[in-house]
């Protein structure tokens, strides 16, 4: 009888057969202090998929996606996006939502798709006015004056209206009531590329696993699992979910 528990889960090793991903990591660590956050991460993120980013808090997805985005500049290791270094070139092919709004209170959705306009020149001004409308956003409004979840949605539309290589989205849905989640999920896969690549950071994995075409489980700072979910299914006769579940019940 196979064993299927998680010790005898086989190493991650990047398949190296295809053309290679789109985002390649290698042995990379970072450390605040004597604190590991990352420790010898070693992983491929191939094209035109939506990856899932899974853990908890405290897993080291968020420390990832900030080296991604070069917010973190200081690490140990080698990443490359589109065979680059994360900086001002990797910054224009990569349209990112972070888990926190980063927009002045004092402005509307009407001035945040005006600046995106001018900032980016891969913003499509008349599809984010789509997504707002879709999303029943009164763009007038200030932000002071929206829920938390309403401002998540402008952000998230705002994100999706760039022609990306790499969207990276940090927990989407975190404010966003059990209601909208899935249809939140669908807007992000239908309104991206099917070239780009889609990164989704979620400890939500029952209402994401669906769209997954790869996922990458992290925990304390380490790959636990990673892979095709299909492959992760077939070899543990479980969802992602409760695959989840189990790597994370003692965090």
């Amino acid at each position: 009888m196979p064993d299927n528990s998680l010790v005898n889960f086989p190493p991650y090793i990047p398949d190296t057969s295809g053309p290679p991903g789109l985002v390649q990591i290698e042995h990379l660590t970072k450390r605040y202090g004597n604190f590991v956050a990352l420790a010898d991460v070693t992983v491929s993120l191939p094209r035109g998929k939506v990856i899932g980013l899974l853990g908890p808090n405290g897993s080291g997805k968020t420390t990832l996606i900030k080296i991604l985005t070069n917010l973190l500049m200081q690490y140990d290791g080698t990443v490359l996006i589109d065979g680059k270094k994360p900086g001002n070139e990797t910054k224009k092919i990569i349209s990112y939502l972070p888990d926190r709004n980063y927009l002045p209170d004092n402005w509307s959705t009407k001035n945040a798709i005006a600046y995106f306009k001018d900032f980016y020149p891969d913003f499509d001004a008349d599809k984010a006015y789509r997504l707002m409308s879709g999303l029943f956003i009164d763009t007038d409004k200030r932000f002071k004056t929206l829920s938390k979840g309403t401002k998540e949605k402008v952000q998230l539309g705002l994100v999706l209206s760039r022609q990306a290589q790499l969207y990276i989205f940090d927990e989407p849905i975190a404010g966003v009531d059990p209601a909208a989640r899935d249809y939140i999920f669908k807007m992000i896969y239908d309104n991206c590329s099917r070239d780009s690549s889609i990164i989704i950071s979620t400890h939500l994995v029952s209402e994401a696993e669906t769209i997954f075409g790869h996922a990458v489980f992290l925990k304390q700072g380490r790959i636990a699992l990673a892979g095709e979910p299909d492959d992760i299914r077939k070899h543990y006769g479980r969802s992602l979910n409760d695959l989840f579940r189990e790597v994370y019940r003692y965090v």
